[in-house]
Parts: structure tokens; C-alpha cells; sequence
């Protein structure tokens, strides 16, 4: 009861009433209008804002054994109003107030991620019985069914293949851009996605033990241990609340006056310091949100200015994570570049693999007349097999070909083009290699001068990647990131993460996919990709770049610099100003009504100085972002008829005919 009275009364609505009866005080002093001390307008003001401080002080004292900054504000609250100085005790209360609201803004984290992440746990699977199919809960699944996963749905349980070939989405445990061929024997994961064929699995391990809940845990478990941030003048109340005391009852009893002990009282109050961290902060947010730069925790910002080092996830972050063809390599003299992408995108033309979406795309943007494929056949997770004009036509892994009887001897380009860290694609042509196809993930151009100008401001860089060594590697040296670690799942990063930790370095992870969200979380400071990234990586997240610019990370460390700067100033400054009152309050310079108006002109200065911030300019090489008028695009995919917006003008990319109706997916713009 009592936590809920002193949370509605210092929430923003009766915060801004309380100001309102405090300036219409302020207005009575100066045109001198007189009212009986019961009708004082400040003494809405001490109801409103005063009454709250006073459960909040008492609570924290009997409950929690802390003496906190809100306990001396009190002190001088009451000992204003028992000399009979209520504005001096209604200004006290509401800068107060005023602080307490600035911090929970600036420390309010978002709590939807963890949600979107258990929303992203299949609720059903398809049982096989005797050779029949049934549809259960969850729950109801048992180690050693067998169950059927078709294309376009997520896998309920960990489980092994026993029938049929595929490819997976496997981003949100992994975060590898390419999609994983799985055959029988291979291990899957709950929450991963079947894109092709249709396959049985043997369920191996259920709730709590699946990968998919695992990764919900360690997001949970790593959130539970970011501490909130204490207030520096909580910080040093412990003393203050002491010191105050005892040089208000020396004052009162060496001069014999009580009104200069509590004008001690009001002038001692850290009310501006209590103001010093959360202005700048919010200065420094609403300057960040004019470069596209969303930061949700002050306290995020004031660790990135002593952090020393940077963790990178690879797709998404440091690369765009689109496939795009790199290498097109013909093994044959007569056969040039053009003629082997014809052959191999007339072959894939009908594929809905992403490595042949790909191929197809680059020939159609080369202005190639792509035939119709004739007898076409998928092989998910192997290749595909047509024909043409040119003949019978093989189009995949090396695996695929093999199993077709057609010697593949292309070891040393297979080789060269892995260690480039590229995806492969083997064409032959009546029954011998052709040539191959090389894609690869595109580097995101200001990657490596973004990488460059923060080993200029002393922050190392690491890379920590779900993708294969040899490709972790080869990205890595194009963009100047000298440490690197591969083949890592979301429990892994997250061991990186502490174990830098408790190197006692301070850390900052910037990633884009679900997988990343535990390692962010865990991290001193986190990063995300804000408009391809995961709902979940986002609201994991303490910082997201709305317009994906990875170049703004030393922005962000000089903003963050400035503000650790601007804090400490506003702390040298209130300090200095309440040194200086007490000294006149003493002497009976001041009174409690100078003395307040003196502790709320320290106030104002701390926020002129912190929103100085805001207008600051600190990087010629970025750009603000119209947040009004800037879209962007995300893909998704719903079951046909369930949708809640428009489909008019919109392109549908893929559809799954399944026995409920037609699942689609297709590209969707909305404004930032």
C-alpha cells in the first residue's frame, strides 16, 4: 500500500500538480500577497511531493537499514514546517521529487525481449502414431517420439533426423547467415526453422532441457544480475545525513539561532546532486536519438565511457547478412562467366534456397535471359537437378554429386573459396564439373575505418561469431580485428563475455540476432542493430542504431566520454554551491527562504549545464536520422488470412501450402 501511494505521487502527473502550487507560492512571494499559513499554496506542494519522500525515507531506513539521500531531505522538510517556513519545506520536496522522476527515465529498461523470446517456443507438434499424424501440445511430447516437422514450421524439441533431408534456419541459436543442410543422423534444435523438406525427428530432450529454453534462461539469468543503479547522493548519504546534522545543531546552538541550523538543513540537501547524473544523461539520450541512436539505460551510457572493450557479433553487424555472389569460377576453357551463371541460375531458377535465390538474382541484375528449367527436382539440403538447352544440369554440394556418381575434383577452389569464409555451389554439366559459384556475405563498407577509429580511442575489438573459424578468421582480417573466436552457440559468447569480465575489462557486445541476446545482456553495455536485429536482440539491448550505421560506435564513445565529463562537472559544481551556502547560512547570511531559492538556483545550473549537451556536435562523419519520415524494411511470415495489416502493393516472397491454409512471407515497410 505504502509503495503504491509514494509511486502514484511521485509519478509525472502529480509531480507536474505539485510544481504548479510551488510556482504559485513563488508568485505570491513576489507581488507580496498574504495568505494565512494554513492557506500557503507550498503546502500542496509538501502533501503532494513531501508525504511520498517521507514513507520513501522511512521505509529504506526501518526496512532496508539504508540511510539514503531522501531521509536528509526530510530531516529539512520537517524543520522547515516546524519554524513555519513551508515553501523552503514544499522546494526541498519537489526538487526531490523532480530527480527521482528524471532517474526513472533515464534507468527504465524494457522488459518485452524476454517475452518475444518465449513467444518464439512452438506450441505444437505433429506426433507420428502407427503411420498416423496428430497434432499435440507441447507438453505432451515425450523422449523418443517421433515427430514430423514440414517446411516453413519450427522445430517443437531438440531431436535427431531418422527420415528425409533439409535445410534449417538454425540463426536464432547460432546467428549463421547461411541456412544448415541437415540429414539423417544430424541433431536439431527446438525453435529452429525447416525451410525445404519435410522431415522425422526422434525427440531427444523437452522443456527446460531444450537449447530453445536454455537460451530464454541465460537471457533471465543474465538480466537478474544487472544491479540498478544507486544514485550518488544515495551513495553518500551515509555520511552526509551526519555531517549535516551536526553542523546544523552546532550552528543553532553557537549562535542561538534554530532558523540558521535550518537553513543549514535546506541548503545541505543534494538536491543538485541528485540532479547531476540523470540531466546530463537525458541530455545526452535526446542528443543520441537526433543521430538514430535509441539508449534506454543512463547507466549504459555512463559505463561506455570507461569501457576498454568491444565484442562483435559478424551477420548483421559487421557484415549486411544478404548472400551475394562473389566468385563465379568456370572449369572449362570454352565456358566463360556469363555462360556458367546461365547455366546454374536456369537451374536454380525454381530452387527457394537462399544460395540459388542469390545466383538467380545476380544473373537477372546481369541481364541475363534465364531459360525454364525441364524436369526440375529439389534435393533439400543437397542440391537440385534439371534441364536445358545445354544439357542435364547438377547444381550443389559436393556430397550431391558424388552421390550421382560425378567425380569432384575441385579440392584446392573448394578450399580457397571456405577460407574465404564463402558458401559453395558445384555445377556439372552432363555428368562433369563445370565450375562453381562463390557467395558471400557483404562487409559492411565502414566497417573496418569504424574498427580503426576505436583502436585510435584505446578500446580493443573482438569477434565472437556462431559462423566456422575459417570464416570468423577471414572477416575478421578484412576489417582489422586481430582477436577472433568461432563456432560459438548463445551459452558460449555468454562465457566470453564473463570471462572478460573477470579480467576486469568493461565490455560492450554488439549483435543483431536472438542468439546474441544473453551475451548482451550480460555484457557492461550492449549494442543492437536496430532495424534488421531481432525484436529480442533490441529490448536485450541497452543501445540500438535504428539505421544499422555500425559507424556511429565512436560517436557513441566520445558522447559518452562528454557526458562522464558533464556529470562530474554538475557534481564539482553543486558541491561548490552547497559548501559556499552553508558557510553563509551559518554566518546568517541566508535565511530558509534565500537558502532554498539559493538550493534551487544551484538546481537550475546543473540542468543548463547538462543540456548544453544536447546541441553539442561531436562527429562531422554522421548524419541525423528523420525519424518521421525514414522506413525500413523487415521480412516476416503469417498463415494466410491471420495477418493484421495490408497486403496491397506488397510483394509475397514465398508461399508453404500446408493442410490450415497457405503460409507466406514477404517484405514489409513501415516508418522507423
Amino acid at each position: 500500500m505504502i509503495d503504491e501511494i509514494t509511486e502514484y505521487l511521485f509519478g509525472l502527473k502529480m509531480t507536474i500538480v505539485s510544481g504548479v502550487f510551488l510556482l504559485i507560492a513563488v508568485i505570491f512571494m513576489i507581488f507580496n500577497i498574504q495568505t494565512p499559513f494554513y492557506l500557503n499554496p507550498a503546502w500542496a506542494t509538501v502533501i503532494i511531493s513531501g508525504i511520498p519522500m517521507l514513507l520513501l525515507a522511512t521505509t529504506r531506513l526501518i526496512r532496508e537499514k539504508w540511510i539514503s539521500s531522501a531521509l536528509l531531505i526530510a530531516i529539512a522538510m520537517i524543520a522547515s514546517l516546524l519554524i513555519g517556513e513551508v515553501f523552503a519545506a514544499g522546494e526541498v520536496a519537489w526538487i526531490m521529487a523532480l530527480g527521482a522522476l528524471l532517474e526513472d527515465w533515464t534507468v527504465e529498461r524494457a522488459k518485452k525481449g524476454l517475452k518475444n523470446l518465449i513467444d518464439l517456443t512452438p506450441q505444437t507438434g505433429r506426433r507420428i502414431i502407427n503411420g498416423k499424424e496428430e497434432v499435440i501440445q507441447v507438453d505432451e511430447i515425450k523422449i523418443g517420439d517421433i515427430l514430423r516437422i514440414l517446411p516453413g514450421e519450427s522445430v517443437p524439441v531438440d531431436g535427431e533426423i531418422i527420415t528425409g533431408t533439409t535445410s534449417l534456419d538454425q540463426s536464432i541459436m547460432t546467428g549463421e547467415s547461411l541456412p544448415i543442410d541437415k540429414e539423417v543422423g544430424d541433431e536439431v534444435f527446438c525453435g529452429t526453422i525447416n525451410l525445404y523438406g519435410a522431415i522425422d525427428i526422434k525427440a531427444t530432450s523437452l522443456g527446460e532441457n531444450s537449447s530453445l529454453q536454455k537460451l530464454i534462461d541465460l537471457v533471465k539469468a543474465a538480466d537478474e544480475k544487472q544491479a540498478p543503479t544507486q544514485r550518488i547522493a544515495d551513495k553518500w548519504a551515509t555520511w552526509l545525513v551526519p555531517v549535516a546534522l551536526l553542523i546544523a545543531i552546532a550552528a543553532w546552538l553557537i549562535t542561538g539561532n534554530i532558523e540558521r541550523g535550518v537553513t543549514v538543513l535546506i541548503v545541505f540537501c543534494p538536491c543538485a546532486l541528485i540532479l547531476a547524473t540523470p540531466t546530463a544523461i537525458m541530455a545526452a539520450i535526446g542528443q543520441a536519438t537526433k543521430y538514430g541512436v535509441l539508449i534506454k539505460s543512463g547507466e549504459a551510457l555512463e559505463t561506455l565511457g570507461s569501457l576498454n572493450t568491444l565484442v562483435f557479433d559478424k551477420t548483421g553487424t559487421l557484415t549486411y547478412g544478404n548472400l551475394e555472389v562473389s566468385d563465379v569460377i568456370p572449369l572449362s576453357e570454352d565456358l566463360t562467366d556469363m555462360d556458367l551463371l546461365k547455366i546454374t541460375a536456369s537451374c536454380e531458377k525454381l530452387s527457394e534456397h537462399p544460395l540459388a535465390r542469390a545466383v538467380v538474382k545476380n544473373a537477372k541484375e546481369s541481364n541475363i535471359d534465364i531459360e525454364e528449367p525441364e524436369e526440375f527436382k529439389m534435393y533439400p539440403g543437397k542440391g537440385v537437378e534439371c534441364r536445358n538447352s545445354y544439357g542435364h544440369v547438377y547444381a550443389g554440394n559436393s556430397k550431391f554429386l558424388l552421390d550421382n556418381n560425378i567425380c569432384v575434383d575441385v579440392d584446392t577452389q573448394l578450399d580457397k573459396l571456405k577460407n574465404e569464409g564463402k558458401a559453395s555451389i558445384l555445377v556439372a554439366l552432363n555428368g562433369k564439373v563445370i565450375g562453381l559459384i562463390g557467395l558471400s556475405d557483404v562487409i559492411r563498407e565502414d566497417s573496418r575505418q569504424m574498427i580503426e577509429r576505436l583502436h585510435d580511442l584505446n578500446v580493443e575489438t573482438i569477434l565472437l561469431t556462431g559462423d566456422n573459424t575459417k570464416t570468423a578468421n577471414y572477416f575478421a582480417s578484412q576489417v582489422g580485428i586481430k582477436k577472433v573466436y568461432g563456432n560459438l552457440l548463445p551459452e558460449e559468447k555468454l562465457t566470453w563475455i564473463e570471462k572478460l569480465k573477470k579480467e576486469d575489462k568493461k565490455v560492450c557486445m554488439i549483435g543483431d540476432g536472438v542468439n546474441d541476446a544473453p551475451a548482451l545482456k550480460a555484457a557492461d553495455v550492449s549494442v543492437a542493430m536496430g532495424s534488421i536485429g531481432s525484436d529480442v536482440a533490441i529490448e536485450a539491448a541497452d543501445i540500438a542504431l535504428l539505421g544499422d550505421d555500425i559507424g556511429k560506435i565512436p560517436y557513441l564513445k566520445k558522447l559518452s566520454n562528454s557526458t562522464l565529463f558533464t556529470i562530474k562537472a554538475n557534481i564539482t559544481i553543486s558541491m561548490a554551491i552547497n559548501a559556499l551556502a552553508i558557510i553563509c547560512s551559518v554566518l546568517g547570511l541566508l535565511n530558509p527562504v534565500t537558502g532554498a531559492i539559493v538550493h534551487n538556483a544551484g538546481s537550475c545550473l546543473v540542468v543548463l549545464n547538462a543540456a548544453l549537451l544536447y546541441d553539442r556536435h561531436f562527429d562531422n562523419s554522421i548524419k541525423k536520422v528523420d525519424l518521421k519520415n525514414s522506413e525500413h524494411t523487415h521480412y516476416h511470415f503469417h498463415n494466410d488470412g491471420e495477418h493484421t495489416h495490408s497486403h496491397e502493393g506488397i510483394k509475397i516472397l514465398d508461399e508453404i501450402h500446408t493442410k490450415n491454409g497457405i503460409k507466406h512471407m514477404h517484405a514489409h515497410k513501415h516508418k522507423l
